[in-house]
């Protein structure tokens, strides 16, 4: 079993769009993991039913018992992340800044401040239109712990594929270099590096690849909005021939991807032209997986 993962230093690249298309390719023969927990929109596009929903919890957030506080003001002294203001006269936890470190827990001379697991969010297993399943997850607002959420569902993904023995397991990661990719990129065959031919297009790109580079994946790149700045894609393509990754599709700057997506479709749905192009690349991607 293949695990192909779809990452972009940026967003904003159309590096969804293009996964949701590699999954209507793929059909019944792939699972689809949707790690973009911070901002997930998959769902947009393949139709999940959210037949399984699960809640995940992580991490511990600061509770105090009003009962049994004395206001002496000890734990607001010693938390470092100001996260216990005094509102209408009494100690309160914030839960948006409490990192549930459980210092405050600790020097309370009343034992009034206890630590619980928290609700970060949602886990679902869902059918997609497609023929297949989709695990996916929602993060709550404000909350944190993505990269534990991302590999929940990377987990369990691989799990249910083996179960079902799917060929692929293709899954759409967060854009950036932080914890979420890091957790996206974790077991993966091979990474495709969606980027466009912009200054930050091509600054991020080199940034993620460096990651991409510690984890001795093998890598293709996909530059969308190709034809938008002929300088900075040849910039991007001395990159990459550089660094020995596959260039897998120049895709032209093209206003039916957005058309497509304002109507619940893939491009590869919608625009036979771009579809070739996709496809192709797909092809490619299956060959090096």
């Amino acid at each position: 079993m293949k695990e192909i993962v779809v990452i972009s230093g940026k967003g904003g690249t159309g590096k969804t769009s293009i996964t949701a298309s590699f999954a209507v390719l793929g059909g019944a023969n792939l699972l689809v993991a949707d790690c973009d927990v911070d901002a997930a929109d998959m769902h947009l596009l393949l139709e999940p039913d959210f037949a399984g929903d699960e809640d995940f919890y992580s991490g511990e957030v600061a509770e105090i018992d009003q009962e049994t506080c004395i206001q002496c003001g000890k734990c607001a002294e010693v938390c470092r992340f100001d996260a216990i203001p005094v509102v209408d006269g009494k100690y309160t936890v914030d839960p948006l800044s409490c990192e549930g470190c459980g210092y405050c827990a600790r020097i309370c001379p009343v034992k009034a401040i206890t630590n619980s697991v928290q609700r970060v969010g949602n886990l679902y297993t869902s059918s997609i239109r497609t023929g297949t399943k989709m695990i996916h997850a929602k993060l709550g607002i404000g909350n944190e712990n993505s990269g534990k959420l991302v590999a929940k569902v990377k987990n369990d993904a691989k799990a249910l594929a083996e179960k079902e023995q799917k060929n692929y397991i293709l899954v759409d990661g967060s854009p950036g270099v932080g914890c979420p990719v890091v957790s996206s990129l974790s077991g993966a065959t091979f990474v495709v590096l969606v980027t466009e031919p912009t200054v930050s297009g091509v600054h991020d790109l080199i940034r993620v690849y460096e990651l991409v580079k510690k984890f001795k994946i093998n890598a293709g790149c996909i530059i969308n909005k190709a034809d938008i700045n002929p300088e900075r894609n040849r910039e991007i393509k001395d990159f990459i021939r550089k660094e020995s990754i596959t260039l897998l599709a120049e895709i032209p700057y093209n206003e039916n991807f957005t058309k497509a997506m304002t109507m619940g479709k893939t491009i590869v749905e919608f625009d036979s032209i771009l579809k070739k192009i996709i496809v192709d690349s797909w092809e490619k991607i299956k060959q090096k997986a």
